[in-house]
C-alpha cells in the first residue's frame, strides 16, 4: 500500500472531496453531504485512504438495526482507478472494523455482485465475512458502467467481527467439496454453464460442501456477450437461491491466476463459530 495513511473523514471539506471521488468511480451522482454528515455523528463511520493529501478511497458505513440486532451497514467503498490492486480495499475495512468495534458494533453487513469474483474473495475469503442471503435484483435497473445490461443480484455479508470464526479464522472441517454444475468453453475461451434442473442435485451431508464456479473476469465476459452474461446471472440465481435455501452460505472464493473459472465454497452455516 506503499506510503497511503488512512483516517476518518469527519469534516464537510473532506466530505466534499468524499463526493468528488464517488462520482469519479461510479459515474453517478453522489451522495449528499448533509447525509453523511449526520450519519457520521450518529454512529456511522467514513474512512478515507490518502496519498500525501489527496483523497483515493474511501468507505462508508451508517446505523442499521433489524431483527432486535444494530448493525454498522457499509454502504460504499470507492477506490481511484490508479490505485487499484494495491491492498487498500483491504486496508479501508479493517480500518472499519477497528472503528466498529470501538463504536460497539459486531456485525458489519454489505452487500455485493455474486458474479464479482474479487470483490467475492475479499469479501469472503480475506475478511471471513460469509455471505449469508441471496437478494434478487436488489436495486432495479442501473445505468452505470459495470452493471448497465443486467438485473443487480445481491449477496448480503455478515462480517461477525467479533466471532472466533473471523478473529481466529480457523480451519472449516470440511470433507467432500462436489461441483453443483458442469461447464464448458466456447471458442472465443468464453465459459457457459451447463443447462440444469435443480431437482436433480443429489442431496449431501452436513460435512460436505458445494462448489459454484462463476467467471473469474466477469466484466470481460460482458463486454464480449452480454447475453452469456445475462444466463450466468440467471442460472447461478437460481443455485444460491436453492443452496440458500437449504442452509448453506458462502465462506469463500477459489480464485486460480489466468484462471477463466473461480468457485464460491458454500456449506451448512451450522459448520461456522458465530
Amino acid at each position: 500500500m506503499g506510503d497511503i495513511r488512512l483516517k476518518n473523514l469527519t469534516s464537510l471539506d473532506e466530505l466534499k472531496q468524499v463526493q468528488e471521488l464517488e462520482e469519479a468511480v461510479w459515474g453517478m451522482p453522489p451522495i449528499p453531504v448533509h447525509q453523511t454528515l449526520t450519519a457520521i455523528k450518529n454512529g456511522g463511520v467514513m474512512i478515507g485512504a490518502l496519498d500525501g493529501e489527496r483523497l483515493v478511497g474511501f468507505n462508508y458505513g451508517f446505523p442499521g438495526f433489524k431483527n432486535g440486532e444494530h448493525y454498522l451497514c457499509s454502504h460504499m467503498m470507492g477506490i481511484h482507478k490508479d490505485y487499484r490492486k494495491r491492498g487498500i480495499g483491504y486496508a479501508l475495512k479493517m480500518k472499519q472494523m477497528e472503528e466498529a468495534r470501538r463504536l460497539g458494533y459486531s456485525i458489519i453487513t454489505w452487500t455485493f455482485d455474486p458474479l464479482e469474483s474479487v470483490n467475492g474473495y475479499l469479501n469472503l475469503t480475506k475478511l471471513r465475512g460469509i455471505a449469508a442471503s441471496f437478494i434478487e435484483n436488489l436495486y432495479g435497473d442501473l445505468d452505470d458502467d459495470l452493471n448497465a445490461g443486467l438485473e443487480t443480484d445481491r449477496f448480503q455479508v455478515e462480517w461477525r467481527i467479533n466471532s472466533d470464526y473471523v478473529r481466529h479464522s480457523p480451519e472449516l472441517a470440511i470433507g467432500d467439496l462436489h461441483r453443483v454444475i458442469d461447464i464448458k468453453t466456447d471458442h472465443r475461451r468464453l465459459p457457459k454453464l451447463s443447462d440444469f434442473h435443480l431437482e436433480t442435485l443429489p442431496q449431501i451431508s452436513e460435512e460436505e460442501g458445494w462448489l459454484v464456479p462463476i467467471p473469474s473476469t466477469f466484466q470481460e465476459l460482458k463486454k464480449k456477450d452480454v447475453s452469456l452474461a445475462r444466463d450466468w446471472r440467471k442460472k447461478t440465481r437460481q443455485i444460491f437461491q436453492h443452496l440458500m435455501s437449504e442452509g448453506f452460505v458462502g465462506v469463500k472464493v477459489l480464485r486460480e491466476k489466468d484462471a477463466v473459472i473461480s468457485d464460491y465454497v458454500f456449506v451448512k452455516r451450522s459448520l461456522l463459530r458465530l
